[in-house]
């Protein structure tokens, strides 16, 4: 199997429910690939979201429940791995200055209160702020291209020169994996990404290049601080990075 392929089908089975045959082998450069390219891996769970967003415009849907509807099927598509790891990261973050100690919460499965509180608050933030977008000119190709956007935040999580916090896990595999240069191909993409939504959706042309700064702004932020904390990344920092950009993209979308 090629290298392209395999990272592929790395990234379809780390960031989707899709099934799929799993890479006939996994290394640091099949693993660069697959950060590299998951915004491509999530293009149907894109799909379906700009779908769900055409349908529930065809039926005049309350604009928050068809946003409440949208969020739910991009996390049910992602199983739901993000939103673990965003309150995980949380929870290391919040409980423990001690490196061994934070890791090793945010090992433990369940939910604390500082995990609990933030999912909440971001959850409300993307359904409130996808909300007011719903209605906008070509609203399903710009919620299904901003999902796709928002997954661009794991090659600047994976960029070479950030380490993984612990042996072993998704962290350990992937960390440090995605060349500078190749992330910076990655954020002009992105940043075009944004400007093509912005002019399609008959906003100012800037204002969807400001929402990748911006939620490239708030990945960078948080990255900084699990370095310093943790030590470097792990499974639940990429998710979480994952759910802020997302977040960010939304708030920054949907003003004006």
């Amino acid at each position: 199997m090629s290298l392209l392929g395999d990272g592929l089908r790395l990234a379809v089975g780390t960031v989707t429910a899709v099934p799929i045959r799993p890479p006939a082998l996994v290394d640091s450069r099949r693993a660069g690939v697959a950060m590299t390219l998951a915004p491509l891996a999530v293009l149907p769970l894109g799909i379906c979201a700009g779908l769900l967003i055409w349908l529930g415009t065809a039926v005049a849907a309350p604009p928050l429940v068809l946003a409440a509807l949208t969020i739910g099927l991009v996390a049910l598509g992602s199983r739901a791995i993000h939103l673990d790891g965003l309150a995980d990261t949380a929870d290391g973050l919040t409980a423990s200055y001690n490196r061994a100690k934070a890791l090793e919460i945010m090992t433990r499965g369940n939910t604390g209160p500082a995990g609990a509180a933030t999912l909440v608050l971001v959850l409300l933030v993307q359904t409130a702020s996808l909300a007011s977008i719903v209605d906008r000119p070509w609203a399903p190709v710009l919620v299904g291209t901003l999902v796709l956007i928002s997954r661009g935040a794991l090659a600047g999580a994976c960029v070479r020169g950030i380490a993984a916090a612990r042996p072993g896990g998704l962290g350990a595999t992937v960390a440090g994996t995605v060349s500078r240069p190749v992330a910076a191909v990655v954020g002009v993409l992105l940043l075009a990404a944004g400007y093509g939504v912005a002019v399609l959706g008959e906003m100012p042309w800037w204002q969807g290049p400001l929402a990748v700064l911006v939620a490239g702004c708030a990945v960078a932020a948080l990255l900084r601080r699990c370095v310093v904390r943790l030590g470097g990344v792990t499974g639940d920092v990429l998710g979480a990075c994952v759910e802020v950009a997302f977040a960010g993209l939304l708030v920054v979308m949907s003003a004006g």
